[in-house]
């Protein structure tokens, strides 16, 4: 009967429009297809008026906060007497932080004994729900599930029993307590009155101008400016930012020209540092090899240092510890030497031997000559010890792009052998590969230049080379500063902890 759910706290969402409504049932009209509630919240808010009516139409959910006990059949209505009628618990529902209602409980001054019904005698007592009570939404059945689920508070109510109940049977169950522990702590907490709540709405920005934050603001920076500490406002000067390799602790200024060249470079170049590195006349370099020489830096030692570097920066082109790695031996790289009948193709054979050391598949063309200078018949004879390959046809190189093209044809003197046939062969066939050309030791001109490097190794101090050189390298082939100092240069060196570093055009 619609009569049996008088007296119990509810909360009825009517929308965006009207809102959420909590108070205690005071009449279910079945005709009109109506509920009552009294004392009413409106969103958290007492209304001003002391009972509201819905239709059935305007309810969007129904949820059952409370169910009144047996002992508590009377309605709850507005005057003092219904609110003391029922035992130790008030009809007064406020609001809570997420919308929902919660049950304030109210405990009684009086000491009489108070009937509380047993968990048995709750399990015994049915209250049907007719057909005819389902408005719209369904009240009951459409909610029940969502008393014991609702959540922002705690509160003695009746969870509901969902096993072998009918379609429209609910059989409450009142949670039991052993002592009255739990209940005093829930009296501590949520026993609060009602009544302590302000009709009216807090003034926020009211109580904001209170707030004089200029003032506050002074006191503080007065306070700072008296003990010392950082003031709030900001800086005049940028706070420096050091990177991981930069000492903090500096004891004088940094020098970025630390090489200094007898005569005016013709193109300076910089390091990742910003030192800055200027190039030298061939003339020069050549002399500073000769001092080098006559000190002891035999042609073999530059020979070995050269490619010991240049073997190094390949490795780094090839793809290093990602291609080179005993999991990927079906990814071994081929590179194709190309050298001439000079120096500068001994330089390219030692680099060779490095390479085949380290696993790579070495391709090395040489032209045949009658008579060949020592420092390259030395280099071949320990370029056979290894794994590679040496050619001296253009025929007998790969129809197929390498992975990598190390041009050692090409040098400062001799001239004349650009006009040989193998070597326009080979430089044909350089153009044609795909590959990417590391050239060792360019010379100058550009016009001396049949192969477009993508990266060139200078050896010491760079050359004025041009753009067709690519970007170019400095490697370290350990010419002490003495040496420098004998030429006229005042040297210092740039490699740090490397010995080959990029260089960048300024």
């Amino acid at each position: 009967m619609a009569t049996d759910w008088l007296g119990s706290i509810v909360s009825i969402n009517c929308g965006e429009s009207l809102g959420v409504y909590q108070g205690r049932v005071s009449a279910v009209d079945q005709v009109s297809q109506t509920i009552s509630l009294t004392r009413p919240f409106h969103n958290g808010v007492k209304c001003l008026v002391p009972e509201v009516t819905f239709r059935a139409g305007d309810i969007t959910e129904l949820k059952i906060l409370e169910i009144p006990g047996p002992g508590d059949s009377r309605q709850c209505g507005d005057s003092q007497q219904m609110d003391t009628a029922m035992p130790g618990v008030g009809c007064q529902v406020g609001p809570s932080q997420n919308g929902t209602g919660k049950l304030l409980k109210k405990p009684m001054a009086s000491s009489a004994p108070q009937n509380i019904p047993r968990r048995t005698d709750m399990k015994s007592q049915d209250i049907v729900i007719s057909p005819q009570q389902q408005c719209s939404k369904s009240y009951m059945d459409r909610h029940m599930e969502t008393l014991s689920q609702s959540k922002g508070f705690r509160r003695r109510h009746n969870s509901w029993s969902s096993s072998s109940r009918h379609p429209n049977q609910v059989t409450p169950k009142k949670s039991g307590l052993k002592n009255g522990q739990m209940k005093s702590k829930d009296d501590e907490c949520f026993g609060d009155d009602i009544d302590e709540i302000p009709d009216t709405d807090f003034d926020f920005e009211g109580n904001l101008a209170l707030f004089d934050k200029a003032a506050v603001f002074e006191e503080i920076e007065t306070y700072e400016r008296r003990s010392g500490t950082r003031s709030r406002g900001t800086p005049s000067e940028k706070p420096a930012r050091y990177r991981h390799d930069e000492n903090i602790l500096e004891s004088e200024p940094i020098v970025y020209r630390r090489i200094v060249v007898p005569q005016n470079p013709n193109k300076e170049f910089c390091t990742d540092s910003g030192l800055v590195v200027p190039s030298v006349s061939y003339e020069l370099h050549k002399k500073l090899l000769a001092v080098a020489e006559k000190h002891g830096l035999t042609l073999e030692r530059r020979l070995e240092m050269t490619g010991v570097c240049a073997s190094q920066m390949a490795l780094s082109l090839l793809g290093g510890p990602n291609r080179l790695n005993p999991k990927n031996v079906h990814q071994r790289p081929t590179v194709a030497l190309l050298c001439g009948p000079h120096v500068k193709g001994a330089q390219g054979i030692s680099c060779g031997r490095h390479l085949s050391n380290h696993d790579v598949h070495v391709i090395l063309f040489l032209p045949n000559f009658v008579k060949m200078l020592e420092s390259i018949t030395n280099e071949l004879n320990l370029f056979s010890k290894t794994q590679g390959q040496q050619v001296s046809s253009v025929k007998d190189l790969p129809d197929t792009p390498v992975d990598l093209v190390i041009n050692c044809l090409d040098c400062h003197e001799n001239a004349f052998l650009r006009d040989q046939p193998w070597y326009k062969a080979v430089v044909d066939w350089a153009n044609q590969n795909r590959a990417p050309v590391l050239s060792i030791d360019p010379p100058i001109s550009e016009m001396e230049l049949g192969i477009d490097a993508k990266w060139s190794l200078a050896l010491g101090l760079p050359l004025p080379l041009g753009e067709r050189a690519g970007r170019v390298y400095l490697c370290d082939i350990g010419i002490p500063q003495k040496v420098f100092q004998e030429v006229g240069i005042n040297y210092h060196s740039p490699f740090g902890c490397k010995f080959v570093i990029p260089l960048h055009s300024t």
